[in-house]
Parts: C-alpha cells; structure tokens; sequence
C-alpha cells in the first residue's frame, strides 16, 4: 500500500487533524487515517467534499498531479 502523502499534506496545510477532518467530512478518524495510509479510496461524492475542504483538486488530492492553469498567447498577426 502507498501512503497518500499529498492528501496528508493538504490536510496538514489546512491546519485539520485527521479528527477534525472526519467531522466535516461526516465519517470516523479511521477512515481518513485508511484514506492516508492507501488502505482505501473515498466515493467520488466525498472525494468532491475533500476536494472543497482541502481547496485542492481531487488530482492533486489523490494523483498527486499538479494542475497548472493554462497560458495560450494566440498570435494574430
């Protein structure tokens, strides 16, 4: 199993322990403690719910993708 260090440290980010976490997230301390060690995944509803909470995409939560915005210069000369 491989740790989800990006959701640890989006938590940790947020100042929320994994107490704290489970509360507003509506389920129990070992849930997010079996989210952070790989042990099991959230539904998408509360991958969505975390996404909000944590303020980062569900990419960089659980794919440890960093999303970029994206710059086009459009040249119309």
């Amino acid at each position: 199993m491989k740790r989800n260090e990006a959701l640890i440290n989006a938590r940790k980010e947020k100042g929320l322990t994994q107490t704290e976490l489970a509360e507003q997230i509506g389920c129990q301390k070992t849930t997010i403690s079996n989210w952070e060690n790989g042990y099991a995944k959230p539904t998408l509803s509360v991958a969505f719910k975390l996404s909000e909470i944590l303020e980062k995409s569900i990419d960089e939560i659980f794919f440890e993708i960093k999303v970029q915005d994206s710059h086009t210069k459009i040249d119309t000369a």
